[in-house]
């Protein structure tokens, strides 16, 4: 199939606003699990070996390619400045896709399509000879969708509004996804007519015109009416959406992770698992999120663009953005690690500590109520509860080493930027702002002093009850 691929284009129709979205976000740029619709096909179609692929864009456009040219920047970008249907898009495009021998016209607000349908319809295309073939589906309630009418070798695409009592009882429909071969699309293209009550420039009509000068025209029926879902409300996107969870759900249980709850488990597309891997109730996994081997991610636990070693154990509650941690590492619960944190192997980072842009080496512990932000806590070093370091001065982040095999008394604060030898110890309470030098005692904590009495006295000249 590659040689014949490379006779294909694929062009994807995003130019639309959305009316029904009621925002001001492009439609195509609305979000299931977390990635965009348009994310989906040019995903599928990528995967698929598809090289030659241009999406249409117009309504917030500078958004659209701002969004494509940073996650698939060998696509190319074509514009449709005013939107007046999908064969004015069609046209406006023809100087790309005129040298190819066939285009394959697809919407860009249908996320479930997969790869191995569009392929199937492809072959279908190339077997057959058709000059024009478009996808089709049955429906238990085509309202409102162009049914698909045969008539022994005949298939012409009837509107719901233009059909007849007796073909509105047609359950096959018009997908809206086409493959036209160049030379039969450009023959018709320029006599679009725009008659109907949008004022508009239809494909169908193509399809029409097509068959009218004697080129084969036919659809190609799928089998799941699910992946032509398109987006044109919330209540759709998040039809979609949950249809989406699923099947990447499915795919992942197949191969032996195991979710405790399907139904409160979200994991996005670009996730990455492992194998003997054990998802507790009520988790989400997000961006482009790795987990290796062995690893235990507990209930209410959110990573995002995060990674995870092998044989980590998340106890849960538990929130990573774009932060790495090492194997056989426990990290939890009620922790927040971000901003390219580095966590390395045998760490563990217990109950309420928040670790931000910093690096925790091997075996170094971070057990309780801690902040660590912009700073190297070195090998086997463990940190007290309470231990802050002060990172910002009202102007700049500073940065804070702290050497290996150090213990950091409790509520012991670091006012960066300082730097701590090896084999450190610093005294429970203290304000450190100077550097330590390896094995010594850091202590700078006022000296206690105890006042007789002042119990009793507190007392003098306060009323009863």
């Amino acid at each position: 199939m590659q040689h014949e691929k490379n006779k294909f284009c694929v062009l994807i129709l995003a130019a639309g606003k959305g009316t029904r979205m009621r925002s001001k976000t492009p439609k195509v740029l609305h979000k299931i699990l977390e990635e965009p619709l348009l994310y989906y096909p040019l995903s599928e179609l990528t995967s698929a070996g598809f090289r030659e692929i241009s999406v249409v864009v117009g309504f917030s456009g500078e958004t659209v390619e701002e969004w494509i040219k940073s996650e698939f920047p060998e696509i190319n970008v074509l514009w449709q400045k005013e939107q007046l249907g999908t064969g004015h898009a069609a046209k406006l495009t023809m100087d790309w896709w005129k040298d190819y021998e066939n285009v394959v016209i697809l919407p860009g607000d249908t996320p479930l399509i997969k790869a191995d349908t569009l392929l199937k319809f492809i072959n279908a295309h190339i077997e057959k000879d058709n000059c024009c073939s478009f996808l089709s589906f049955d429906l238990q309630d085509p309202t409102g969708y162009g049914r698909v009418i045969r008539d022994g070798l005949s298939v012409r695409i009837v509107e719901h509004k233009d059909a007849t009592p007796d073909e509105r009882k047609c359950r096959e429909v018009n997908s809206g996804m086409y493959v036209f071969k160049t030379s039969a699309l450009s023959a018709v293209i320029d006599r679009l007519s725009c008659a109907n009550s949008q004022k508009e420039y239809y494909l169908p009509d193509a399809v029409a015109l097509t068959e009218q000068d004697g080129g084969r025209t036919d659809a190609v029926k799928a089998q799941d009416a699910a992946e032509f879902l398109g987006i044109n409300d919330p209540g759709q996107l998040a039809e979609a959406a949950s249809v989406m969870k699923k099947r990447i759900l499915d795919k992942w249980m197949n191969r032996g992770v195991r979710c405790n709850d399907p139904a409160s488990t979200w994991i996005g597309p670009k996730v990455e698992l492992g194998e003997d891997i054990e998802i507790k109730p009520n988790v989400q996994l997000w961006g482009r999120t790795s987990i290796g081997n062995g690893c235990t991610v507990g209930s209410f636990t959110i990573l995002t663009d995060s990674v995870l070693e092998d044989n980590v154990e998340i106890v849960g509650n538990v929130m990573i953005k774009k932060s790495r941690v090492g194997e056989r590492s426990t990290v939890g619960p009620f922790v927040y690690i971000r901003d390219g944190a580095e966590i390395h192997d045998d760490v563990h980072v217990g109950r309420f500590v928040e670790i931000k842009k910093s690096t925790i080496r091997r075996g170094a512990k971070v057990p309780h109520l801690s902040y660590v932000g912009d700073a190297d806590i070195g090998e086997k070093t463990n940190i007290g509860a309470g231990t802050i370091t002060c990172n910002y001065d009202g102007e700049k982040k500073n940065f804070t080493k702290i050497g290996n095999n150090c213990f950091v008394g409790s509520d012991t604060m670091f006012v960066a930027p300082v730097t701590v030898g090896d084999n450190v110890v610093t005294a429970a309470g203290s304000v450190i702002t100077q550097d330590i030098p390896d094995g010594a005692l850091g202590v700078a904590r006022a000296r206690q002093k105890n006042i007789e009495g002042w119990s009793s006295r507190r007392k003098i000249g306060k009323g009863g009850n």
